[in-house]
């Protein structure tokens, strides 16, 4: 058995090789003084999150959530944020699902933003909450025909049989989001992440990156800089 990193580099780590993170010919990176931000988390992000919507990033409002099962094996996967406010950054999926599975286990998770053009991720953990059914459906409703007519299909990470047979089930749900633009889909769910923490890291081309960090403290928000 070879040792890793002992043979020629492969053509795929060769390819790796000639990517560039933040190119200053390609990528201006703001600056970022945390000495002028907010004493809570949530108005700096939204501030991040418009700067990053004005300089062109494309989906800004997906993020990674990151989830553990019962046995603390953890996984990931992109979602979409549907608000930010004082309870936390909310989303919704399926209660069913292996993510609706494991926060009925463990209702702690983890989300993850990276806005490359602006190079600045935001990372946010805490524990997770259920909001009321009124609150999902009516979330549910607010969206467009396509995000009705996909949680109508239902039964998100059971097997699959075949594609055909996810196509009948969705034109039939496309048919339905139409006839019926309020139906209820008992299993969609609004959760929250309401923080513990969260972090900000402004990236440097120079690697001098910036990262600030929220803790939750008593009546507030400590925080605190941590190395690169």
């Amino acid at each position: 058995m070879s040792t890793p990193g002992a043979d020629a580099p492969t053509d795929f780590v060769q390819l790796l090789r000639t990517l560039r993170v933040w190119d200053p010919e390609v990528t201006e990176l703001p600056g970022f003084d945390p000495a002028g931000a907010p004493a809570a988390p949530v108005p700096l992000f939204t501030s991040w999150f418009a700067d990053a919507v004005a300089a062109g990033q494309p989906e800004p409002h997906t993020m990674s959530l990151a989830t553990a099962d019962e046995e603390g094996n953890p996984d990931v996967r992109t979602v979409m944020l549907h608000d930010v406010d004082d309870h936390g950054w909310h989303f919704a999926t399926h209660s069913g699902s292996r993510k609706g599975r494991h926060l009925a286990a463990r209702p702690y998770a983890a989300l993850g933003f990276y806005w490359p053009v602006r190079g600045r991720q935001v990372r946010v953990r805490g524990r997770v909450t259920v909001a009321p059914d009124a609150f999902a459906q009516a979330d549910l409703h607010a969206r467009s025909t396509g995000a009705l007519a996909a949680a109508l299909v239902g039964q998100q990470s059971a097997v699959l049989p075949s594609l055909a047979e996810l196509e009948r089930a969705s034109d039939d749900a496309w048919a339905r989001a139409e006839r019926e633009p309020d139906a209820r889909v008992p299993s969609w769910t609004a959760y929250a992440v309401e923080p513990d923490e969260v972090e900000f890291f402004q990236g440097d081309a120079r690697r001098r990156h910036v990262r600030l960090v929220y803790r939750r403290a008593e009546g507030g928000w400590a925080t605190e800089l941590l190395w690169p």
